[in-house]
């Protein structure tokens, strides 16, 4: 009887940047994420993918990193909040984040950003009742849900002028 390998090797781009890894089968792609690529941006909140603190996009569609196996990211493209945008040239939606002072502790703000890049990905002129159901699963403690709303539609309007 042959055993199952205790890693496996992970290629993947993150950020757009080709990447290979060694993981074990059991890592989260959240821990692979802040562990061995130092990106503080995914959060671990519940660890069960109901907080969205951890959400980042695979291949373009929100996923929660702290339930996805890390080889789930095998040849696929992961995107956090550190490759939307630059200190210089900030993504439309971290510029909205700023204007419309959506965070307060900041702790929730990755996984709303990044909800709302998929969001607007899908759909450039959102509704109120589009984003509320699209964030509902985005939990923010500091009652600043007024905030991002806005800055949600901000960012729609800002992505739809810059195009």
């Amino acid at each position: 009887m042959q055993s199952q390998p205790l890693s496996l090797m992970l290629n993947f781009k993150l950020n757009g940047t080709e990447k290979t890894s060694r993981v074990f089968k059991e890592t989260s792609l959240l821990n692979l994420l802040r562990n061995d690529f130092e990106l503080n941006s995914p959060k671990y909140g519940c660890g069960l993918g109901e907080c969205g603190a951890c959400t980042v996009l695979v291949d373009g569609i929100a996923a929660r990193a702290c339930v996805m196996p890390a080889t789930g990211a095998d040849g696929r493209s992961i995107s956090t909040i550190e490759g939307l945008g630059t200190p210089g040239h900030l993504h439309p939606i971290q510029q909205a984040f700023i204007d419309e002072q959506a965070a307060q502790c900041g702790y929730c703000l990755s996984g709303m950003v990044m909800m709302s890049v998929a969001l607007l990905s899908r759909n450039p002129d959102p509704t109120e009742a589009d984003i509320h159901r699209e964030l509902s699963g985005n939990l923010c403690r500091c009652g600043t849900h007024v905030e991002i709303v806005k800055a949600v539609q901000r960012a729609a309007v800002l992505m739809r002028h810059a195009a």
